[in-house]
């Protein structure tokens, strides 16, 4: 699925490959972005203090950042869960720039490489705020599918996948 087709590309926001030199800032919209201010017991967030050994060592996950004028505003990660799937992870974007194309640009490099790395399956979570119906909205836009909820830190979070077997083909389109 296309989504970008009726979205104007932001020539301002640049997608790129995580740097060591971005470190700080993906460690601030991580930090920004947690769940109720602390890191839940499932999660150590130890790759966002390692993200090149968490996601640059293997060909089939990666971490990317969005920058604008601004610096680092944004940041997305690809982890190889299973041979099949694959896990969105890290979607952050600053607060100051939450109503920009940004989530849509990091998403969209996100699926392209499972894509690319011949995925079957995408799954990923969010909770389950009221600030957070911006991401739901994005993730539908996308096709992906609620599969559950779960309870972190007392805070509901909903899983979601997309099967991209089952996405139409361009002669199907």
């Amino acid at each position: 699925m296309s989504v970008s087709a009726d979205f104007h590309h932001d020539e301002s926001i640049r997608i790129r490959t995580f740097q060591p030199d971005d470190q700080s800032a993906v460690s601030d919209l991580y930090t920004h972005g947690l769940l109720g201010g602390q890191i839940p017991d499932s999660d150590t967030g130890a790759d966002i203090e390692m993200v090149e050994d968490a996601y640059l060592q293997s060909k089939r996950s990666h971490f990317w950042v969005a920058e604008t004028d601004d610096g680092v505003v944004g940041m997305i990660g690809v982890a190889d869960d299973d041979y099949d799937v694959a896990e969105i992870r890290r979607l952050r974007v600053a607060q100051d720039h939450q109503d920009s194309p940004i989530a849509l640009r990091l998403l969209e490099m996100a699926l392209g490489f499972c894509r690319h790395h011949n995925y079957l399956k995408v799954r990923l979570d969010t909770r389950v705020e009221q600030e957070q119906s911006r991401a739901v909205a994005l993730f539908e836009r996308f096709a992906f599918q609620p599969s559950r909820c779960r309870e972190v830190n007392g805070k509901q979070l909903i899983e979601f996948y997309l099967d991209l077997y089952r996405e139409p083909t361009q002669e199907q389109a």
